[in-house]
């Protein structure tokens, strides 16, 4: 290949990422949970390693991992269904509030436009009307939705248990595509993407956690409702970069507004999750996950809105893994390096324009404030 034309390499590159882009459209029911699998498969490693090495079965030694991940899952589920009961026997009081901050808003509209009561009201309904249709369109297509969840949660237990049963079949496969050269760079890339994939995911654990216990804690003792719910959802939004903490800001708003007539409510609740939020950028999460997960702020936002438009919620939530394990690969590929150039985050100190040296395929000195390091073959 390198002895073809630079376009025509490019031009291949690309059509290679056109044709993964269209694969992971047409079988994202297929390729998504064999992913997620992965992922988790290697998360769960360190406990089946532990138990093996007290002699226990192999097959036991799969099993209890997925067993606890069961049990895990089940306690979210749990959690969610009886919070959801405890909004459907309030659903009365929500109305109610609901109602008073929509006469608050309609008076302070008459008051500041010509826009009347009745026209609000009317706007109101018709708003309605379109918004019960969306809901009649969404219901339709909500039990092939749920079917699909459950088709997906099925399928992963299966897929975790046979990728670590098989695991050292999928390792031979791996190191039988290169040369025998090549070997000490293959486990090289192996080992550091177990250790990345491991730390990542591990870290994201723990920041659900801790998120949940800062902000439900605060908003408990403030005296909020639903503390709890707002927390856990919060937290589990803020997984998905940059556009889940948005996301769990609004639903907080929403939570808070239908549970109470006055507004300082919601003004402590935003007060709160920018305060946690502060905290967790800058202070906690970057000790939990450290900075081995350096893909640049433009393509995490890219990877987050191109993955949730092929694969949903799960491939937003997986974006950031596996834009980081592809950086492993390009850069440890010659051919590929410049790849893994465009998704880091280590600047050049110096500007390529100016300075030669700084275009080539070698390791560089980065800018002040990223990684101090200089970059890997």
């Amino acid at each position: 290949m390198k002895d073809m034309p630079l376009t025509v390499r490019r031009s291949i590159e690309l059509l290679g990422i056109a044709l993964i882009g269209a694969l992971l459209v047409i079988g994202n029911d297929i390729i998504m949970p064999i992913i997620m699998a992965f992922f988790i498969s290697i998360v769960l490693l360190p406990v089946f390693r532990t138990l093996r090495r007290y002699k226990v079965p192999e097959i036991a030694a799969i099993i209890l991992p997925i067993l606890l991940l069961a049990i895990f899952i089940g306690l979210i589920v749990w959690f969610f269904s009886a919070q959801f009961a405890t909004l459907v026997n309030e659903f009365p009081e929500i109305k109610k509030n609901v109602s008073s901050h929509l006469n608050s808003i309609s008076a302070w509209i008459s008051s500041v436009s010509d826009f009347s009561t009745t026209e609000q009201v009317k706007f109101i309904n018709d708003k309605s009307n379109d918004l019960l249709g969306m809901a009649g369109k969404a219901a339709s297509g909500a039990a092939v939705t749920l079917s699909s969840v459950f088709v997906f949660m099925g399928l992963l237990p299966i897929y975790i248990y046979l990728m670590l049963f098989y695991k050292d079949i999928l390792l031979r496969f791996i190191f039988m595509w290169f040369k025998t050269e090549h070997h000490p760079r293959v486990k090289d890339a192996i080992y550091e993407t177990e250790s990345i994939i491991k730390s990542y995911l591990v870290g994201l654990l723990i920041q659900v956690t801790y998120m949940t216990i800062l902000l439900g804690g605060i908003l408990l003792l403030v005296g909020i409702k639903h503390a709890l719910l707002i927390g856990v959802i919060f937290a589990i939004l803020n997984l998905i970069p940059y556009v889940g903490a948005l996301i769990g800001n609004i639903i907080g708003v929403l939570l808070t507004l239908t549970s109470s007539t006055e507004l300082w409510p919601v003004i402590t609740v935003l007060l709160v999750i920018a305060g946690v939020q502060f905290l967790d950028n800058n202070i906690l999460m970057p000790r939990i996950v450290g900075s081995k997960v350096k893909i640049n702020a433009l393509f995490a936002i890219l990877g987050v809105i191109i993955g949730g438009s092929i694969a949903g919620v799960s491939g937003m939530f997986l974006a950031l893994p596996i834009i980081a394990v592809l950086k492993i690969i390009f850069d440890r590929t010659d051919s590929f390096k410049q790849w893994g150039v465009l998704l880091g985050d280590e600047r050049p100190s110096k500007s390529p324009m100016t300075f030669a040296s700084f275009r080539k395929k070698k390791p560089i000195a980065t800018k002040p404030g990223v990684e101090k390091t200089k970059e890997k073959e």
